[in-house]
Parts: structure tokens; sequence; C-alpha cells
């Protein structure tokens, strides 16, 4: 009896809500971009390079921000700084450690340099 009682149990667990899915980081490319313009997606763009110490220093707070639930379905594009030099002239960075927030095709907040995890948080949230 008991048996039949945990295999029920265990079959009415697809059926419970999930928890939102967190923004997922991936590097950047025009066809990403363009699909969460299109979708008018919240959509978080850093520009790193893996020998910056304030790229480290921001990913932590980045990757919060992106793990908040209210963040589902936004999208982190990840621009790498030495090889995507179109994608910098795209949106006119000229430093590493830049972040932008855009809500589908219009840009919310811009700011290089940051490390602050509330100013982060505060920042990446304008895409909302």
């Amino acid at each position: 009896m008991q048996r039949r009682a945990i295999i029920a149990c265990l079959a009415t667990l697809p059926l419970l809500p999930r928890p939102a899915a967190a923004a997922q980081r991936q590097p950047f490319t025009e066809a990403a971009l363009e699909a969460a313009q299109a979708a008018d997606r919240p959509i978080l763009i850093e520009v790193t390079a893996p020998w910056c110490p304030t790229c480290r220093a921001q990913k932590p707070h980045v990757d919060a921000v992106a793990a908040d639930p209210r963040m589902a379905g936004a999208v982190l594009l990840s621009i790498d700084f030495d090889s995507q030099k179109d994608a910098l002239r795209r949106f006119q960075v000229r430093s590493q450690s830049t972040l932008i927030a855009m809500k589908g095709r219009e840009e919310r907040g811009r700011a290089t340099g940051i490390t602050d995890g509330a100013a982060i948080r505060d920042l990446l949230f304008r895409a909302l």
C-alpha cells in the first residue's frame, strides 16, 4: 500500500510548477541578438576579456542577476573584447568590462568598469 502511494506521488511531480529558468550566458552573435530583439526580450550584454581583472570581478554579480527569477526569459550575450571587433563597433564599445542593458531594440543602460554588486544589479534590471 505504501509503495502505491509513493508511486502516485512521484507520478504527479511533472505537474508541479517549476522555478523560472535563469538567463543563460551565450557568446554574442548577430542571430542571437536579432532573435532576442524580435521577441522583445530583456537583453544583458557583457564585454569581457580573459585577462581583465575587472571583468572577473563583475562576473559573479552578473551571474547573480542572471539567476534572479525576474530575469527568466532574459538573454545574456557575452562579447569577447579581443576577437569580436565588429560587435564592439556595433555597440560603440571602447573598453572591456562594459555592461549594456536592453529591452528589445531599446538600450536602457550602460556602464564600464563597475564592480559594485548593487550598481550592476540596478543597471541590468533596467532591461526589464
